[in-house]
């Protein structure tokens, strides 16, 4: 029986996989349960003595949570948005479009993926400053604050995404020209073609180039941190948590803080939950494997 493998050693390799991803989340769930003094003590408990919402009620009454949720999933959802539209446009032009200078392009979509994003914080923040006609500037971008004090300020530097035009590039070039040749013969243009042929057939990819979006954007922390000192209306979810440790009893903050998380965790963990079919084919075939 040579070539045989041991299938319960593959499952129990998972197994212990899957418990280890849990153990943090759960240990996160069981802490925001605790009472006062329960979190952190030795020797240490999983679980809670009693399970008891009062710090999600502390939470939701110390965070301004309808105006969190509301920057939060603006700014997120415009974000990824324009990177699912630039994304498919560029992925598109860059895949099927001959056209001078195409591969030089494609290069430096690539190399935008090489540097860390916080590298570009500054040039951003200055680009926003001296945004023309906003925030007081003259039409040079002078005299104001621009951009930087708006919410928009939150969403304009991630709208565009190089690793999404990679991956959908990625994915379109698996899609027959043959197919896209009979429809120019049959009169549709680029637009039509994109919308009608190739947006249908990219579904995974964008779906799972979506997900991954979305919560990048939910999670961002440094940049919104960075806005929301001028301007603290447009603070965002992850910023009003840990700022809220500093307005409580240091007794509870701990597992008020991970009611506060569970509750922001909570639309990204449903939305995966939804996609996770297509985000598995999505990367799957998209030349990730």
């Amino acid at each position: 029986m040579r070539g045989r493998g041991v299938p319960w050693v593959s499952y129990l390799v998972v197994a212990v996989g899957a418990v280890l991803t849990m153990v943090p989340f759960l240990d996160m769930v069981m802490t925001s349960f605790k009472g006062p003094g329960e979190a952190g003590t030795l020797p240490y408990r999983f679980l809670p003595s009693a399970f008891d919402l009062s710090n999600y009620r502390a939470a939701i009454s110390q965070l301004n949570l309808p105006l969190l949720f509301r920057n939060s999933v603006v700014v997120t959802a415009a974000i990824t948005c324009s990177v699912l539209l630039t994304s498919s446009l560029a992925g598109y032009a860059l895949a099927k479009l001959r056209f001078p200078g195409r591969d030089f392009v494609f290069r430096l979509v690539l190399a935008t993926m090489m540097f860390p994003p916080f590298l570009f914080f500054v040039p951003h923040f200055l680009i926003l400053v001296h945004w023309p006609l906003a925030g007081g500037n003259d039409a040079l971008g002078r005299g104001g604050a621009g951009l930087t004090t708006g919410i928009a300020a939150l969403a304009v530097p991630f709208l565009v995404n190089g690793f999404g035009v990679f991956l959908t590039r990625q994915f379109m070039l698996s899609i027959p020209d043959e197919v896209l040749e009979a429809a120019r013969i049959d009169g549709a243009g680029e637009f039509a073609l994109w919308w009608r042929v190739v947006l249908p057939q990219t579904r995974p990819v964008l779906l799972t180039l979506g997900l991954l979006t979305f919560v990048d954007a939910w999670n961002e922390y440094i940049w919104a941190l960075l806005i929301s000192t001028a301007n603290p209306s447009v603070m965002t979810l992850p910023v009003g948590i840990q700022l809220l440790q500093d307005h409580l009893d240091p007794t509870r903050t701990t597992p008020v803080i991970m009611s506060a998380l569970v509750l922001s965790t909570l639309p990204v963990l449903l939305l995966f939950l939804l996609l996770q079919k297509h985000y598995i084919r999505g990367v799957m075939t998209s030349g990730l494997k």
